[in-house]
């Protein structure tokens, strides 16, 4: 479990930073560079994410909780909610004249679930963590840019294709997700 939460430490504190520690990242662009700062922040993510992997593989879990049976696909729907609005963080969708932060809500969102689909210790640790993560991540964001300007919807073709991409990316995830997270889903 110590793996797993330095790795949610390292991936929180770096993702802070622009949120929260602006004069620090300037600091490390003058003296890296933009691209330079982004290799570091790309190198600090892959190690959180090495741990986070690690720290789970690693952890034995200990059941706290088990929700009904009945209420597994209205959870799954809540995954598929989070990827949709994950997803519209990466085009143009009418999702962004509603949210503001589509990426940090679905992974808000898909944390939620994570979290009422198990109920184990190592998950209460890893989707807790996110999604409390996720959500300072957004008040800090809003406290840092201030009002929020709504874009205009974008055509429909538009909308119809990052959604269909979303659709997409949650089925292969499905399909993938006993070998990258090590848990079936059945």
């Amino acid at each position: 479990m110590k793996l797993l939460v330095a790795g949610l430490t390292v991936w929180s504190l770096v993702h802070f930073i622009p949120s929260l520690a602006k004069p620090l990242k300037q600091k490390w662009v003058s003296q890296m560079g933009e691209n330079g700062y982004k290799m570091a922040f790309t190198a600090l993510m892959l190690i959180s994410l090495a741990l986070i992997i690690f720290g789970w593989r690693s952890s034995v879990p200990t059941t706290l909780y088990v929700l009904p049976a009945f209420t597994k696909p209205i959870l799954m729907l809540l995954v598929l909610v989070a990827f949709i609005l994950f997803g519209a963080s990466h085009y143009q969708t009418r999702i962004k004249s509603f949210v503001r932060h589509p990426q940090l809500t679905g992974v808000a969102v898909w944390a939620t679930a994570h979290l009422l689909l198990n109920g184990d210790s190592r998950s209460l640790v890893l989707f807790g963590w996110l999604g409390v993560w996720a959500i300072l991540e957004i008040v800090f964001i809003n406290r840092r840019d201030g009002d929020w300007v709504k874009p205009s919807p974008p055509a429909w073709a538009q909308e119809f294709k990052g959604l269909a991409i979303s659709l997409v990316v949650f089925v292969v995830v499905v399909m993938i997700h006993p070998y990258i997270a090590g848990v079936p889903l059945h």
